[in-house]
């Protein structure tokens, strides 16, 4: 996903920074990281207070294999596929990133 099209994305919190990262980019706002781009799709951050309504829509929670195999999951979701047609759900989605990324510590 090219940085333009992930701009258009978080515009409802205003300016964001995108860095390259693991093959990947992180996104940020105020100098939080609220998103990742991993093989051309945006995962919002989630945390206790906010993963349940991410899991409620219908996202999916990254997780990569491990040592042994076995899954690891990080707080990162997919984004709800209802958001992609609409900017204010889109906004509300994002939203719950940045606050989430406001309470973490990382």
């Amino acid at each position: 996903m090219d940085n333009i099209d992930i701009e258009e994305m978080f515009q409802s919190l205003g300016p964001i920074t995108i860095k390259r990262m693991f093959g990947g980019k992180g996104i940020y706002h105020m100098g939080r990281i609220l998103a990742l781009e991993v093989d051309d799709e945006i995962l919002l951050k989630a945390d206790d207070a906010s993963a349940s309504q991410f899991e409620a829509a219908g996202a999916r929670r990254w997780a990569y294999e491990g040592k042994k195999g076995k899954a690891v999951n990080m707080p990162y979701w997919s984004i709800p596929d209802d958001a992609f047609d609409d900017p204010d759900e889109m906004a509300r989605w994002v939203r719950l990133a940045y606050e989430a990324a406001l309470r973490s510590d990382k």
